[in-house]
């Protein structure tokens, strides 16, 4: 057909909604072939640090920066404590791709953009996914200053990255999730964590949309339905990152005790302090884990 594109003869029949799938997949292919062609080393551990984790950064020696302003349609972050670089460099002797700062739902992004830099770190080659996060403790366990390893999530964001693909680019539509946390990098996770002088326990976190931190009345729904921690990020990337059949890890430094369970009011600036004093903590887990995560991947 003359003046029409074979990109739009392939296209023209699908739904809008799965028209932008296609352009998402191809954009983050395009994101992918511009990192792929600057690494030095291919990393094939990818982390991905939340509020206040940052703190860890000085650890990797060798380090190549790159805003995420200047790759290609990445989103970008414009909450405090999520910086929007990628750090490529290595981890002791780990060659690890990290992204410092994420975005979010209550940032008004979809769940396909909120999930974009993780899949593209998949598509360049990444085969263990690392997720930080700070959260708020529901279970009795879940202290301030202590870590959760995730077991398993409830999703209540109403929104799931994989809505609407129906052209099923980046694999299967309908993903299994009963082991979406690695049970085996969960077990090397607590070894790393043996002597170290920090208290982690595995745990199920409930995610929420946000920005609103939750109110006494949902802390109380979330405990019944077996929640022991609680936050606003994470979910939406597992869930892509098992769609890829990538291996998850994930780990909530505790901030806070959620709504209800204390007498303070719940501030975005205590969390970001409470998330820095945790990465002195985290730093030195990462120094014995990372090395466990290469040795798992492909």
């Amino acid at each position: 057909m003359p003046g029409i594109a074979k990109s739009e003869l392939e296209t023209h029949h699908l739904s809008p909604v799965s028209r932008q799938s296609t352009a998402g997949y191809r954009q983050a292919r395009q994101a992918a072939d511009f990192l792929r062609k600057g690494w030095p080393w291919q990393p094939r551990v990818g982390i991905v640090l939340g509020s206040g984790l940052g703190n860890v950064l000085p650890r990797l020696r060798d380090a190549l920066t790159i805003s995420y302003k200047r790759i290609p349609f990445f989103p970008q972050p414009r909450v405090p404590g999520h910086v929007g670089v990628l750090h490529l460099g290595f981890w002791r002797e780990v060659p690890v791709a990290v992204l410092a700062g994420r975005v979010h739902l209550y940032e008004g992004y979809t769940s396909a953009e909120v999930v974009f830099p993780v899949r593209v770190l998949i598509l360049a080659g990444v085969k263990v996914l690392l997720l930080t996060c700070t959260a708020g403790g529901i279970s009795p366990r879940a202290v301030p200053g202590g870590f959760m390893l995730f077991s398993d999530h409830l999703n209540l964001q109403c929104a799931s990255p994989l809505a609407g693909v129906q052209a099923c680019h980046w694999g299967p539509c309908f993903v299994d999730m009963s082991e979406a946390y690695d049970r085996d990098l969960r077990r090397r996770a607590r070894k790393a964590a043996a002597g170290l002088p920090l208290k982690c326990f595995a745990g199920v976190y409930a995610a929420l949309p946000g920005p609103t931190y939750e109110t006494p009345a949902e802390i109380r729904a979330l405990k019944r339905l077996g929640a022991d921690a609680v936050g606003m990020s994470t979910v939406p990337e597992v869930v892509a990152a098992r769609q890829l059949g990538v291996r998850v890890l994930a780990i909530a430094a505790i901030t806070n005790r959620a709504a209800g369970l204390s007498c303070r009011p719940l501030r975005h600036e205590e969390v970001l302090e409470a998330g820095k004093r945790a990465a002195r903590s985290l730093a030195p887990w990462l120094d014995r884990l990372l090395p466990k995560l290469q040795a798992t991947a492909p």
